[in-house]
């Protein structure tokens, strides 16, 4: 059978749109020991409490009556489907997971798994970041993601050494002080 090429685009597909997500999550996820457990137990807790909360929804809503009209119904059948999406992408994530060995991790350098304390060159401020994965970073803990404008900066360099990072706010200069295993 001949095909002709269009110029028009392709008409959106969910197939396509689930493959271009599932090429976004191919890439490793760097975890700590630590991160992998707490993803496990987060996989954990959305299969069982929450699909049963949303079940239960579901199930109240279909009591209401004509499931044609009923907005609750939709609202419980759309947190499904957001909730088996999210299960369904953090199980893709586990599986690509690439977890740090503590005892590998150098601390001659700073890298994924490593406690770093700097010092802000201008302002004097002194802090300690722990540099995790992307799946495991929240600044409010001092965990930063090896992918963040900091995080990436302090890479591969070495106690003493002095790294310019590019912040929203301008660039700031951190000392390297100290680098251990987390």
């Amino acid at each position: 059978m001949l095909q002709i090429a269009s110029s028009r685009p392709a008409p959106f597909s969910v197939f396509s749109n689930t493959r271009r997500m599932m090429r976004a999550v191919e890439k490793d996820v760097i975890l700590t020991p630590d991160g992998y457990e707490k993803l496990k137990e987060q996989i954990e807790d959305l299969e069982t409490n929450k699909r049963r909360e949303v079940a239960d929804r579901i199930r109240e809503a279909r009591e209401f009556g004509d499931i044609s009209e009923n907005s609750e119904y939709d609202d419980a059948k759309n947190e499904q489907a957001l909730l088996e999406h999210r299960i369904a992408r953090l199980k893709e994530q586990l599986r690509s997971a690439r977890v740090i060995d503590p005892k590998a991790v150098p601390t001659d350098i700073v890298g994924v798994g490593t406690r770093v304390k700097v010092k802000d060159v201008d302002a004097g401020d002194i802090d300690t970041y722990q540099i995790v994965g992307s799946a495991e970073a929240d600044p409010a803990q001092s965990r930063l993601s090896n992918e963040s404008p900091v995080g990436a900066a302090l890479l591969g360099h070495k106690k003493g050494e002095t790294v310019e990072v590019s912040v929203p706010a301008g660039a700031i200069r951190l000392k390297i002080m100290d680098i251990k295993a987390s």
